[in-house]
């Protein structure tokens, strides 16, 4: 959950409510024709329960069991939220509650409604996915939004909205297309979508087709508040603003928005990650100016005057107000990338990719230091991306499988009443449906199992409205034997599994239960984990409750009775390549099912912890919250992308103090707080949020890690005040570390936001936000950073080299070699395989010792890294060539000569002994020479085709110009007498494998130049573009 707050964006809700009911009139449209869906959801039996409902309660519902038509001509309003609101469900007056949950399905059609579709608790509202059906507005719609997922009644307070939006969990939307183009422009403010929520709650595949008249006011979605949260999926058309989106953390992925006057308006946002966002042809990109920070990725603008605007500013107040991170963005015609508030240009835009560019504090690994400009992207591992991209995959719905695919295991014998033990039942299925190729479909109910739940490789399980997997029993109540209570491969198993849309829960006391444990090596795409949750109490079944586990502010006995679980996940030392969505990972901090939503006590060990050697796993929108000793800890691990990631600890602390009721197990890198509180005064024992021990390559994009209570006093800990200091410190950094970055880290409640070893690198007072602390960008290469930061510094504008090193002059180079420029390296993966000794070792490193021992040595390619090291080879190996991000990382001094540069952390600067067909590659004013690459007749490296003054006149600076003169920021010479120019480079072509070997041609209109050869192109860039 989290912390309530004032909305920002309420005016626009209490806008879109204030209206008197006018009677529905239906528009005349041609009647959509019956037919029968092949999608399987629509045809498996339906057979799933709700174990604490009312006798006869159905979970499923289809809308036209309910009179609805989906004619497109008959007013479907009633029947729909007749469908929903049957059996007595969570609604109006309702805080929450499990015992009444529902799938509400629609068949394709074209539904029309005149009011809003109310949702109620606990509800996933879905529709055909073969076959979108549409729920169209009528002309004179009255209401906040066709649909609805908090309700302003005005019971208590006109400003609140019938939900507290910070505990709306466990509920979808998706399958739809919306349509309100038949309402009139001069109609009220209305939303496609109107959704606070919290945890666990997603939309996913939904069209929003607004009217692109003049004057209308029409929103697709609309986000006042909450505790997020994720959604993907989404295309917005038209309207006055696609997205109008305020929460304290979100995830939002592969969102398109067509014509829209403004794509995104962010409002209050502490931490925001906007993935593989496409917008075309609309008059604003996004509106971030209310924003406190925002992480933007791997998007695209197109056919739009302004990209971005912000309202950071030098010296304002916060400090850190409106800080944002811009990486693997492509603008394709936006005049301006970035502008200020006041209307000022803060980056040009054009046709280009911007590599990264941000706004904010920065810590590399000391500071802050402010700044505003372009910063180095992140060094990207190979193995978690597709193309350029992260990789990503949106839950898998079957749509093209029949349903003879699917086997039910309620049909084999599990009853999900939550009485009977269900473990072999399960466990049969689960083994028989898999060996024939079957998904496992969990019918909606609650599964007790008492013992290890196994799922073997090749499985693929979905679950109906969030059926239960519930361990209970002796087995798992041994802290010091725990046991999976799912547990998927075992140990050195290979394979892959599929699993959507379930929980994982404990019921009683269960000391030495692991709810998940991930075991599986996975080769290929990579397995998935959609929707999946862990629940430890708070719910009917679970047997910790207000009336079990009260909280005991005034008592610091512990209830042993209320030891709900040893680890909530595990993923072990022989895990890899697991993909995870929208997953939250939660102890129980209040009672769903108490009117009153009463705090209760309960004790988990530990969140999410990852050991994996190999490593390649995906975060995407998750969250972990109240266990006892960490949040999330990756340890001895590599290569993960992990955002939005989000924590809180737990609300009885410091009453007790971390570990208890645990103790501290060595074996699995549990930290030690009798060690490291050792000395410290304040509030030292408690959770951390995020632990990285002894990894690499791990990089977070947004992070909101949250201290909110103390001793479940419900005041809040100085919460936009500062100090915050419920806590000490939240994020630790241990051991050998290499390439850890975090982009707006976001902090509420704790005194220090970052330390590493003990010491404390970034303190959170000083990078004060309007709620949480940010910092923008965090940055530890390899080592250590400081024991106490330094004061913030006066802002910088501009380029940011992110380095703490004073970059020196160009390095000089030897006659007879020539300058490649600056290549990414890898520990695990050397770019140049061979490293020498220079004489006098490497306190006496400089450019041409190593190009000197290179030589000797019989190499043609030299590198210099990391002020000492000398690298050398015939090739490029491991898929190494020039840096994303250019120079921006090659900044150390050489250790033997303080005047040249000698690479950096993973960079190297490059040298190679000039070819006998030419001279190196002259010199042209803002251009910069980035190699020989390869290139193909069929497949060309760049698109376009320049031929200055005809090929008998070819030469660099001709090539060079008219690229130039064409708009273009890459030049390619080939053939002797060929010009080809682009942006990025196209068709997989790379830096070519046997160096400058293969461009090997004079240049036509000059000898003394080289022009590529067969296959072969001598390729430069212009200003700061990168390859």
């Amino acid at each position: 959950m989290g912390f309530m707050r004032s909305v920002v964006l309420s005016a626009l809700a209490l806008a879109a409510t204030c209206r008197g009911v006018i009677v529905p009139g239906a528009e005349a449209e041609p009647a959509v024709e019956k037919r029968a869906s092949s999608y399987w959801y629509e045809n498996i039996a339906k057979q799933g329960i709700a174990p604490f409902a009312p006798s006869g309660y159905t979970v499923y519902r289809n809308v036209k069991d309910f009179g609805a038509k989906g004619d497109g001509v008959t007013d479907d309003t009633a029947a729909i939220n007749n469908a929903i609101l049957s059996g007595g469900r969570c609604g109006r007056l309702c805080k929450s509650s499990t015992l009444t949950p529902a799938i509400v399905y629609f068949p394709a059609g074209t539904y029309l409604i005149s009011t809003p579709i109310i949702d109620q608790y606990y509800t996933n509202i879905i529709g055909d996915a073969t076959n979108l059906p549409t729920i169209k507005a009528t002309a004179n719609f009255n209401g906040i939004a066709l649909i609805d997922g908090d309700t302003y009644y005005g019971d208590n307070n006109p400003n609140d909205p019938n939900w507290i939006s910070t505990n709306v969990f466990y509920r979808q939307v998706r399958n739809f297309k919306l349509d309100m183009t038949s309402m009139p422009a001069s109609a009220p403010k209305t939303y496609g979508i109107h959704w606070p929520t919290a945890q666990a709650t997603s939309l996913q595949n939904i069209q929003v087709t607004m009217s692109t008249a003049s004057g209308n006011q029409q929103v697709g979605l609309f986000v006042e508040n909450g505790s997020a949260g994720f959604l993907t999926d989404l295309t917005f058309n038209g309207g006055l603003i696609g997205a109008a989106v305020g929460n304290q953390q979100f995830t939002m992925r592969n969102l398109v928005f067509n014509n829209c006057g403004t794509a995104i308006v962010s409002g209050f946002t502490w931490e925001w990650v906007y993935q593989g966002i496409s917008i075309n042809n609309c008059g604003l990109g996004i509106d971030i100016s209310s924003a406190e920070s925002i992480t933007l990725i791997d998007s695209s603008i197109t056919g739009t005057p302004i990209g971005i605007r912000t309202s950071y500013s030098a010296n304002q107040t916060p400090p850190t107000s409106n800080s944002l991170i811009i990486e693997n963005l492509s603008l394709n015609n936006v005049p301006v990338a970035v502008q200020s508030t006041s209307g000022a240009t803060l980056l040009a835009g054009g046709t280009t990719t911007i590599a990264a560019w941000g706004q904010g504090h920065q810590y590399t690994p000391n500071g802050p230091t402010s700044f505003q400009g372009t910063i180095a992207a992140n060094a990207r591992p190979s193995s978690l991306l597709s193309g350029s991209k992260y990789y990503t995959r949106s839950k898998p719905q079957y749509e093209t499988l029949p349903v003879s695919s699917f086997k039910s295991v309620r049909s084999a014998g599990a009853t999900g009443n939550a009485v009977t033990d269900d473990t072999a039942a399960l466990q049969n299925i689960i083994n028989s449906a898999t060996a024939a190729g079957q998904i496992v479909y969990f019918d909606a109910g609650i599964y007790r199992v008492t013992s290890t739940l196994k799922i073997p490789p090749g499985a693929k399980l979905v679950g109906e409205e969030y059926p239960i997997i519930l361990s209970s029993g002796s087995f798992f109540n041994d802290q010091n034997n725990p046991k999976p209570v799912v547990q998927v491969g075992t140990p050195g198993q290979t394979g892959q599994v599929e699993w959507s849309d379930m929980i994982v829960a404990t019921q009683g006391t269960q000391a030495g239960a692991v709810l998940i444990e991930w075991n599986l090596a996975t080769s290929g795409t990579p397995s998935g984990m959609w929707d999946v949750h862990t629940r430890i109490g708070g719910f009917k079944g679970s047997n910790l409750q207000l009336a079990q586990c009260p909280v005991t502010a005034g008592s610091t006995a512990v209830n042993t009775a209320c030891i709900g679980a040893y680890m909530s996940m595990h993923i072990t030392s022989s895990a890899s390549n697991l993909y995870m969505e929208n997953n939250w990972l939660w102890t129980a901090d209040h009672d769903i099912e108490d009117a009153n939503n009463s705090q209760i006590t309960i004790f988990s060990g530990r969140g999410l912890y990852v050991e994996s050697t190999t490593g390649t796993f995906w975060f995407v929108g998750t969250a972990v919250e109240h266990h006892v000793l960490y949040q999330y800890q990756f340890a001895n691990t590599q290569n993960i992308y992990a955002g939005v990631i989000q924590t809180e600890t737990p609300y009885y602390q410091p009453n007790p103090l971390a570990p208890t009721p645990f103790t501290v197990n060595s074996a699995i890198n549990d930290p030690d707080f009798a060690t490291s509180c050792a000395g410290q005064s304040g509030r030292c024992a408690e959770a951390w949020g995020l632990r990285v021990l002894g990894s690499k390559n791990v990089l977070i994009y947004a992070a909101g890690l949250y201290s909110f209570f103390e001793n479940n006093d419900g005041k809040g800990c100085n919460n936009g005040v500062e100090p915050q200091n419920c806590q000490n410190n939240i994020v630790d950094l241990e051991g050998t570390l290499t390439n850890i970055n975090i982009y707006n880290l976001g902090t509420v409640g704790v005194v220090n936001s970052i330390t590493e070893n003990g010491n404390v690198l970034a303190a959170s007072s000083a990078n004060a936000n309007a709620f949480a602390d940010v910092i923008a960008l965090f940055r530890l290469a390899s080592g250590s950073g400081g024991t106490n930061p330094p004061p913030p510094s006066s802002t910088t504008k501009g380029p940011t080299t992110m380095s703490t090193i004073t970059t020196s002059s160009s390095p000089p180079k030897q006659t007879g070699w020539s300058s490649l420029g600056c290549y990414s390296d890898n520990v695990n993966g050397r770019t140049l395989a061979n490293q020498v000794q220079v004489a006098g070792g490497a306190s006496a490193m400089s450019v041409e010792a190593c190009e000197t021992a290179c030589k000797a040595a019989g190499y043609t390619i030299a590198g210099v890294e990391y002020s000492g090291e000398c690298w050398c080879d015939n090739k490029f190996e491991n898929g190494g060539g020039p840096a994303s991000d250019g120079n921006a990382q090659c900044t150390m001094t050489c250790s033997g000569a303080p005047q040249e540069t000698c690479g950096g952390p993973n960079r190297l600067n490059v040298y190679q002994v000039a070819t006998a067909t030419g001279a190196p590659p002259p010199v042209t004013t803002g251009w910069t020479s980035r190699g020989c690459y390869t290139d193909s007749v069929n497949a060309r490296a760049l698109i376009a085709e320049g031929v200055p003054n005809g090929p008998t006149s070819m030469t660099v600076e001709a090539c060079q110009s008219v690229c130039k003169s064409l708009g273009y920021v890459l030049a390619g010479l080939e053939f002797a007498d060929e010009c080809y120019c682009g942006n990025s480079l196209a068709n997989g072509n790379t830096i070519a494998p046997d160096g400058n070997a293969g461009c090997n041609m004079n240049c036509a209109g000059n000898a003394a130049e080289i022009c590529g050869g067969s296959n072969r192109l001598s390729l430069y860039s212009y200003g700061s573009a990168s390859v």
